[in-house]
């Protein structure tokens, strides 16, 4: 309807950001704050709920303020976020702890426990999800073994968007995809089992009700309305997992199709009417009923790129450290000179799923710079998700198209190197907040705004192709054999160094 707006709001890793979004396809307007990510110990990733909230108030009463007509103008909000990540509560609704990230790799020996206890390939069968680090019930029981204090006063287990959609309505409840990430959900029946459940050593109804991302969850209500400037009684929907919602915003609906979102994790997503399980991948929901979106997910992407530009540090005035460090890079020849980069930083989630990995940078010489370990590690980053295709292509899933999103593919640098090493077209989307209009999208459909989901992709605004350079692939093809060569190498030492 003319004039009408919906809002998509993206609880991220780095940002929490806010898109406003005149039906049918009008962005009018872009909201964001940063977002702390605090690894206190190594492999640890933990943020803080209430700086989520406190973000998503401001970047709401920003796009409040920019919507034309408003309040009368909204038709309602959806939230997206990292999955599974994991906010407890007690029993009077106060946070107990940080978050445990999606990415955090502290549950190495309670990921072998749950190995142990279950048969894994009837696990995965089941589950869709193999037994690895994403599970809830591996950080829950590290909570168990660690934090038994904390472990005793737990009243709610959920997620990142399901902890907001909770401040913003006062109901509780879990989004699909956290679920099905989480190891909670049988995909025979699509409901939480409780056996599942029971694996986590928490009570069951610590559990919310499971809802899909297009449902009427709530309303705002009238604390929560003061708070973020949005009207009260204002329809919430269910929400959606950031890379779900980024590969609905590129237009992924097609087999064929995959989306590379380069964020402060690594996500690779393609869409299938069939699920597929296998242990290097995660399976979710589509966010079109009765699709299925394999992916993966590389845990420290961005992030990595963050924390060396930070240490690393460079005087470019006018340049953000990214921009500055790309130049530099952009000198560096394929390969960095021989310096070889391993991006597990947080241990790694797909495709060799093992929270003991770490990472390194080999290779060096006295007369390597900054810019040669900046190239290593987008390079790295590369390699996991050619990594990644290999895996697609063995599963049935192979992928004939790439699109990339998100903050990292505005690096014309980093989007070359990509192309070179999958040695394939990579086709840009310029629009930078993929997960939130991915989710501002699933509040148009939900709302009944003249926009169904096979509109899907109006608001996907695709940019330049980035074309592989032949000349770059037989380095690449030696690097790329060298880094997983690297890794099998180290993987002993690393469980040793763990033990």
């Amino acid at each position: 309807m003319a004039g009408d707006c919906v809002i998509g709001l993206d609880i991220g890793t780095t940002s929490t950001i806010g898109v406003l979004i005149g039906l049918p396809a009008t962005i009018l307007a872009v909201a964001s704050r940063p977002t702390t990510l605090a690894s206190r110990h190594p492999g640890w990733a933990e943020e803080d709920p209430a700086q989520w909230w406190r973000n998503s108030c401001a970047v709401l009463r920003e796009l409040v303020a920019a919507s034309p007509g408003a309040p009368a103008a909204l038709r309602g909000i959806c939230v997206t976020g990292m999955v599974p990540a994991l906010v407890l509560l007690d029993g009077a609704g106060n946070i107990l702890r940080p978050s445990i990230q999606q990415s955090d790799a502290r549950a190495a020996a309670e990921v072998a426990e749950l190995a142990s206890e279950v048969d894994e390939a009837t696990f995965l069968a089941r589950t869709g999800n193999g037994v690895n680090q994403q599970l809830i019930a591996t950080k829950l029981r590290w909570l168990e073994r660690h934090e038994p204090e904390v472990f005793a006063r737990i009243g709610t287990v959920f997620g990142s968007y399901d902890y907001v959609n909770w401040r913003l309505t006062g109901l509780r409840g879990v989004e699909q995809n956290w679920a099905l990430e989480a190891g909670l959900v049988d995909l025979a029946s699509h409901a939480i089992a409780d056996d599942l459940v029971a694996l986590t050593h928490v009570a069951r109804e610590a559990f919310p009700p499971k809802h899909v991302s297009h449902c009427v969850f709530g309303s705002v209500a009238r604390a929560a309305a003061a708070e973020s400037g949005l009207p009260e009684g204002l329809p919430v929907f269910g929400g959606a997992a950031d890379h779900i919602a980024s590969a609905l915003a590129a237009g992924l609906v097609n087999p064929g199709d995959a989306l590379l979102k380069f964020g402060g994790a690594g996500d690779i997503v393609v869409a299938s009417d069939v699920a597929r399980p296998d242990w290097r991948l995660f399976l979710d929901y589509h966010l079109v009923p009765g699709l299925y979106a394999p992916n993966g997910c590389m845990a420290a992407s961005g992030s990595a790129l963050n924390w060396l530009a930070t240490n690393l540090r460079l005087d470019a005035p006018g340049e953000n450290q990214h921009q500055g460090f790309d130049r530099l890079a952009a000198a560096v020849p394929p390969g960095s000179d021989g310096v070889l980069c391993l991006p597990y930083f947080l241990g790694e989630k797909t495709p060799i799923q093992d929270p003991l990995a770490r990472g390194t940078f080999t290779g060096l010489s006295l007369g390597h710079t900054p810019a040669h370990f900046w190239r290593a590690l987008l390079e790295a980053i590369a390699f996991g998700f050619r990594h990644h295709v290999e895996v697609l292509e063995e599963v049935g899933y192979a992928p004939r198209r790439f699109l990339a999103s998100d903050g990292g593919s505005r690096s014309r640098v980093w989007m070359q190197i990509v192309a070179d090493v999958l040695q394939a077209p990579v086709r840009l989307i310029e629009n930078a907040h993929g997960s939130a209009i991915g989710a501002a999208f699933v509040a148009a459909v939900a709302s009944g705004g003249n926009v169904g989901w096979a509109d899907a992709g109006r608001l996907a605004r695709l940019g330049d192709t980035i074309f592989p350079q032949p000349a770059n692939a037989a380095a690449y093809e030696r690097a790329y054999r060298d880094y997983r060569a690297l890794y099998a190498a180290l993987r002993p030492i690393f469980r040793m160094r763990a033990s």
